[in-house]
């Protein structure tokens, strides 16, 4: 059997893996000229079962409210009309309405449960480095509301299998002695999480596909005919925002919007926190990537645009100040990097409208966390 596997990112590359590793002769077309160039290129770098929740819910659109106003903001919605932006958060809106946020985050939390192990025995099989740390993710909070909120939402995930402790203020400082934020009231430490270098990974399993398994990859390629090159072979569509794009050309149009993050790197040697770090109220997360530290957050509603704004890199910098000493912000490299979102934050993973072209695309924010199992999925599925 045959296969194209459309983007080069984390979820085509783990497709062409799973399916190469099922023994098809399989094909990754990309419109960048290297692997995971673009949304897979600098993440926060967490594989964050613990970070599962889904944002369609009352009290995320309230705040989300409040933010209308403020450039620094967790979430900015650029108000300029756009038919498709409108459309979207419409069907956001109606997503909320529908009460599944519950049910969709279960859904979140198995997927990730699934690929972290992957991921794991991926590492192992392949012999494959990208600064992979299980040192866990640590979730702490400055807010008493966002507080309780973290303490409700336990229950969920403990009925699934996910360890939450829940922390006192010195005990966050216990496990992070870097941090010197004073307002810290409490937290919650997941063990199971980690973080890891996703540009790596997706770069030396790349190498081991064409190495081991007979992969290959075009570089350089943008599809415009994508019903018309591929009529008798299967086709898996992998391409992040580009995804929407694509299936409107075979008629079949996907609910992804891009919704842009931002990430700042700095190069800090052994001054980084040992433990992933995750502030909710903030929505920032951080990473030590080997001799590195990742920061990143922030989302932005505003099309598909590259441009790296100085006041949404800003409130990373601020928050490195704000919770560390002794990380100087004076190297510091921006990236930005647009998300493919689905109304009700759940991938696509699923036969197209077409027979012979398959979906896995839509993973949003947690395109990590989630990559490596829906990739199993969709390649379970292709083969029947």
């Amino acid at each position: 059997m045959k296969a194209y596997v459309i983007g080069a990112g984390i979820t085509g590359i783990t497709t062409a893996y799973s399916l190469a590793k099922r023994g098809v002769d399989v094909t990754v077309i990309e419109a960048q000229p290297y692997a995971a160039m673009m949304t897979s290129y600098a993440n926060g770098g967490q594989l964050s079962v613990s970070n599962s929740d889904v944002w369609t819910t009352w009290s995320n659109v309230f705040k989300a409210s409040k933010w209308v106003l403020r450039k620094d903001a967790p979430l900015l919605i650029n108000p300029s009309f756009s038919l498709t932006k409108y459309r979207w958060l419409y069907k956001f809106l109606e997503a909320t309405a529908s009460g599944k946020a519950i049910l969709n985050t279960e859904e979140t939390i198995k997927i990730g449960l699934a690929a972290r192990e992957i991921y794991f025995k991926i590492a192992e099989e392949e012999k494959i480095d990208f600064d992979l740390t299980k040192e866990g993710i640590l979730h702490f909070y400055k807010n008493k509301k966002y507080l309780e909120e973290a303490k409700r939402s336990c229950q969920l995930y403990w009925s699934l299998g996910v360890d939450r402790d829940l922390l006192t203020s010195a005990q966050v400082r216990s496990i992070e002695p870097s941090l010197v934020n004073k307002n810290i009231l409490g937290g919650i430490y997941t063990p199971g999480d980690a973080n890891g270098d996703i540009h790596k990974f997706c770069i030396k399993l790349s190498e081991v596909l064409k190495s081991k398994y007979d992969v290959k990859f075009i570089y350089n390629l943008k599809l415009n005919l994508l019903d018309k090159i591929f009529k008798n072979d299967t086709v898996v569509l992998c391409a992040g925002v580009e995804s929407a794009k694509l299936s409107r050309l075979i008629k079949d149009p996907l609910d992804i919007y891009p919704v842009k993050g931002y990430s700042i790197t700095i190069d800090v040697g052994d001054n980084a926190p040992s433990v992933s770090l995750l502030d909710d109220e903030a929505k920032i997360v951080s990473s030590r990537l080997g001799n590195r530290f990742r920061i990143a957050g922030t989302a932005e509603i505003n099309g598909y645009n590259y441009d790296i704004r100085k006041d949404r890199v800003d409130p990373l910098i601020s928050w490195v100040k704000n919770n560390f000493d002794g990380i100087s912000t004076e190297h510091v490299i921006p990236w930005t990097g647009l998300r493919p979102m689905t109304p009700n934050m759940l991938p696509v993973v699923r036969r197209s409208t077409v027979p012979n072209i398959w979906y896995n695309t839509g993973h949003g924010h947690l395109g990590w966390t989630l990559g490596a199992a829906t990739a199993e999925t969709i390649a379970e599925n292709i083969l029947g």
